[in-house]
């Protein structure tokens, strides 16, 4: 990949130094809330990231991790560690999940693609099966989205098409799912009096059926498995507005648990599970909760539970949900094509570089921070370092999971004195904080700030820079709130706990014995996001970002 102009050389900084060795640490899923008993970062003990925070204006400042500022469509769409680490390392915005999406339906690129016609080979003889969830939410996927497949799908020949609906609850109100299906089931009749064979087969509420993620119950993935695939499910209805009116209607029922069911024609078969020459397609853009099925759809080993029959099917992603993994190998819309970042212009430049997290993250610090690119740029300036996860346990069972090994790591790595930029993401934060367990990621949160702090006494000893950000929100808010920000009770009475990532911005500290006298952070970037990251970096680094680079943090003010 050549570079803007064919040039990889940086300018030099007319006010700062070449040469410094900078720690730079992403304290994976810490946002900065209100403190109160939610905010696990605020609870527990965090002597080291307190007294960062002392440096507010000059040297701690807030930045914007969500929406916008990581390439997501709205201001309400939650940031990720894949878009966060993209922005991080490439230092520019890149449309990313439904926006690429909607441009890809809008442009009919999506139907050019590899993806689709792979895909379409079967349309002559098999059935098309769209999975996912029926929502407008935009959080995991958006009902416009799958009405504009549908239609292009047909165009493009497709006879036969079958949808499995996974109703929401979660990211809308509670029993929407009714208008979404009438909705559906009204775009389908039009498609058949086309001569369109289309029709919804099955269906389930998102929590129950299809949609667990990081491995928390396969029996989530097996209940849709067997009502998509075999078409097995212990309620049967003759359509799907009758299924979720009907059982919307028992006690404590609602949109998300609702159980799977399939629809049966007038002998009571089925009347659309995936066989042999079928193709299937995820349509949600989101990738957490769509990876397990992914697995089962793809793995030719997978054991995670009895999949019965294993239909030979063409099978594709509304996107590729894992970079790392390669999940699934197909999918209709191809990830932001991401150049010229930042770590490739500092192995350039002569900037040596030491990555390093454990197996969860190491992808974010590597893969995602590169531009969705494996391996080194130049093996002889980089050095990766991954430190095995400890696997087959939840996270919260052993909430300081890594962290002190990986700042060892970096310790180690900052006193060899051969690599001017040390990198790491401590992961504690935000896979912990996904347990819901809210004592765990108090704990949690210590080890990372702990961590931290072997990590700046170390930059101390050699008069070294710290840079310390984060890529999304997490553990500063495990509780579900109201408009008002007031907690949100379930019936019992209990606090409904918060499991994702949030809305909220994420700090930056910028410090150190190695940092130039007058470097304080700009006071005419109030909005700037996780993008201006990678010019303030390479700033620190004695350099001038690239010009198409969002703008430093940063500035040097004569004394």
């Amino acid at each position: 990949m050549g570079s803007a102009g064919g040039s990889w050389k940086l300018a030099d900084h007319p006010k700062l130094p070449k040469g410094k060795v900078i720690a730079l640490i992403v304290l994976d899923g810490w946002g900065e809330a209100k403190p109160d008993q939610y905010n696990c970062i605020h609870v527990a003990e965090t002597p080291t990231m307190d007294s960062l925070k002392n440096g507010v204006p000059d040297k701690w400042r807030l930045v914007r991790a969500h929406g916008t500022a990581v390439g997501l469509p709205t201001e309400d769409d939650m940031g990720n560690s894949e878009v966060g680490h993209n922005a991080l390392g490439a230092g520019r915005i890149f449309a990313q999940g439904a926006k690429l999406v909607d441009s890809a339906l809008e442009s009919g690129k999506i139907y050019k693609g590899e993806g689709f016609k792979y895909i379409k080979e079967v349309f002559e003889t098999g059935t098309l099966h769209l999975i996912g969830l029926l929502s407008d939410g935009g959080v995991h996927s958006r009902l416009d989205q799958v009405q504009l497949l549908l239609k292009g799908a047909v165009e493009h020949g497709a006879k036969r098409i079958r949808l499995h609906v996974l109703t929401d609850g979660r990211d809308v109100l509670d029993g929407s799912s009714v208008k979404f299906a009438e909705t559906l089931e009204e775009d389908l009749a039009k498609l058949r009096e086309k001569g369109v064979d289309a029709q919804i087969a099955s269906g389930g509420g998102r929590m129950y059926v299809t949609m667990d993620r990081y491995e928390n119950d396969w029996s989530v993935v097996k209940r849709g498995w067997d009502a998509q695939v075999l078409g097995e499910a212990p309620y049967k209805f003759k359509n799907a507005v009758e299924a979720i009116k009907t059982l919307r209607a028992e006690p404590k029922a609602n949109d998300q648990y609702l159980p799977p069911f399939v629809i049966v024609d007038d002998s009571g078969k089925p009347v659309g599970p995936i066989v042999d020459g079928d193709a299937v397609v995820t349509f949600n853009f989101r990738a957490d909760r769509m990876v397990m099925a992914a697995k089962a759809f793809e793995y030719a080993d997978f054991d995670k539970f009895d999949r019965v029959r294993v239909p030979k099917i063409r099978y594709a992603g509304m996107l590729q949900y894992d970079g790392e993994l390669k999940l699934p190998t197909r999918y209709l819309v191809d990830p932001p094509e991401i150049d010229r970042t930042s770590g490739e212009y500092l192995t350039y430049n002569g900037v040596r570089t030491f990555a390093c997290s454990e197996t969860v993250k190491f992808g974010h610090v590597t893969f995602f921070w590169n531009g969705n690119r494996s391996g080194c740029f130049n093996p002889e300036m980089e050095e990766y370092v991954e430190i095995p996860s400890d696997s087959g346990i939840s996270f919260n069972v052993q909430p300081k999971m890594k962290a002190l090994e990986i700042a060892e790591k970096a310790r180690d790595a900052i006193l060899s004195k051969k690599f001017e930029q040390v990198r790491v993401n401590l992961p504690n934060g935000d896979m912990v904080g996904h347990t819901g367990d809210i004592e765990a990621t108090i704990v949690a949160c210590k080890a990372a700030d702990e961590a931290v702090k072997m990590i700046l006494d170390t930059v101390e000893q050699v008069g070294g820079i710290y840079v310390v950000t984060a890529d999304h929100g997490n553990a500063e808010d495990m509780v579900k709130r109201n408009k008002t920000g007031q907690p949100l009770l379930d019936k019992s009475g209990n606090i409904q706990i918060l499991t994702s990532h949030t809305l909220e911005p994420v700090p930056i500290a910028i410090g150190g014995p190695g940092l130039a006298p007058g470097v304080r952070f700009r006071k005419d970037l109030p909005r700037g996001g996780l993008a201006n990251v990678a010019a303030t970096m390479i700033n620190l680094h004695g350099f001038e970002a690239p010009a198409d680079y969002e703008p430093s943090l940063i500035e040097v003010v004569d004394n």
